[in-house]
């Protein structure tokens, strides 16, 4: 029952996923992902229920499909953390494996029908070499993806805070989960039988379901606003280079930037005397990409400023400025009659948990306990 359940749940989500309006870039790849899960469910379902037996045909034909899911997930976070669109050339190589399981299953799909149920009846006999290639590269490369996941969405959250003023809705923490949930259905497929690993799929697809069909890109509008600069050329966040990552992370090098000192000088007096006149932190969906616009330069050379002159990257700068318009804001008797919360937000901050987060790492105190001082 939990079979069809997945079934049934997996092919309603495709067919949403369908039928979604302006499909971005990761929804066609969640979309494919998702009719793959459900024919390969079906598959699995009709090995499971002993009705491939009577059409051998059908027999063997799930084995290479759970390769199919690592480099999905891995395509999804990609589609998810990047701006640019997946070439095909990105997107191939990731299903030689896949490819490759099937090759070598040449010679048990070219049987009689009659050897076909007998070797699997026998529990693949004969073929037990092809069940350890089979077992091994689904665990091995699963969990390799899954990892590769994972480190590709921790790189994104260190990106983001170059660029966006308030990155809650951007760190995809759900990502995150999915992909360590897909690597322990990897795991399971060591110490349980496929009920088990199926109805862990299963549960994985009413995941999906929940978060990742209303998902939107991080950067599915940013470009047009790079495009507002005067460089005719606007970087892309895909090839920007956070100061974090570096080796080196307190010496910051622009070799490349073509930034000189007095324009820097410049520049920064001009981002200075734009935050005090215009409270621009104030708007709590700022960018990096909208103020340099505003300053009519070029997004890498703002944020070169930022972190060369204030020594942090453009989200610690603007909620550093939040924390102190409210402390301010707290201790102006015309706004004691406002809360906390109320004032957070009116800083640009744009919920309680960051505002909560970021005051405290800001004065080690929370915000009632620094007021009351």
């Amino acid at each position: 029952m939990f079979f069809l359940i997945g079934i049934i749940l997996s092919t309603f989500l495709f067919a949403l996923l369908l039928l979604k309006r302006n499909k971005s870039h990761a929804d066609r790849i969640l979309t494919i992902w998702m009719a793959l899960i459900a024919v390969h469910q079906i598959i699995s379902y009709l090995a499971y229920s002993g009705v491939a037996i009577k059409y051998p045909h059908l027999l063997g034909l799930a084995l290479p499909w759970p390769l199919l899911h690592g480099p999905f997930l891995f395509l999804y976070v990609l589609a998810m953390t990047r701006e640019k669109p997946l070439r095909w050339i990105e997107i191939l190589p990731h299903f030689i494996p896949f490819l490759t399981l099937y090759i070598l299953a040449i010679p048990f799909f070219m049987l009689t029908a009659a050897q076909k149920i007998e070797i699997f009846n026998n529990e693949g006999a004969g073929y037990e070499w092809y069940s350890q290639i089979q077992e091994a590269s689904i665990v091995i490369l699963g969990l390799a993806y899954c990892i590769w996941s994972l480190i590709r969405i921790h790189r994104h959250r260190t990106k983001i805070t170059q660029w966006f003023s308030n990155t809650d809705r951007m760190t995809l923490r759900w990502l995150e989960y999915l992909s360590i949930s897909l690597g322990v259905i990897w795991l399971l497929v060591f110490f349980f039988d496929d009920a088990i690993v199926f109805s862990g799929v299963v549960l994985l697809v009413i995941f999906i379901g929940i978060f990742g069909i209303t998902q939107l890109p991080v950067f599915y509008s940013h470009r047009d606003i790079l495009e507002t600069t005067k460089n005719t050329v606007p970087p892309s966040f895909d090839e920007f280079v956070a100061p974090e990552e570096k080796v080196d992370a307190d010496v910051v090098r622009y070799a490349k930037s073509g930034l000189k000192e007095p324009d820097a000088t410049d520049l920064y007096q001009r981002l200075t005397r734009m935050m005090q006149e215009k409270a621009l932190y104030k708007r709590n969906d700022i960018t990096l990409a909208d103020l340099a616009a505003l300053l009519d330069t070029h997004p890498n050379y703002l944020s070169q400023v930022i972190n060369e002159r204030e020594q942090k990257n453009f989200y610690n700068y603007i909620n550093t400025l939040r924390v102190q318009a409210f402390i301010d804001a707290s201790s102006n008797p015309d706004k004691k009659h406002y809360s906390f919360l109320a004032l957070a937000f009116d800083c640009g901050f744009n919920s309680k948990s960051t505002f909560n987060k970021y005051f405290k790492a800001y004065t080690g105190k929370s915000p009632s306990e620094y007021i009351s001082m």
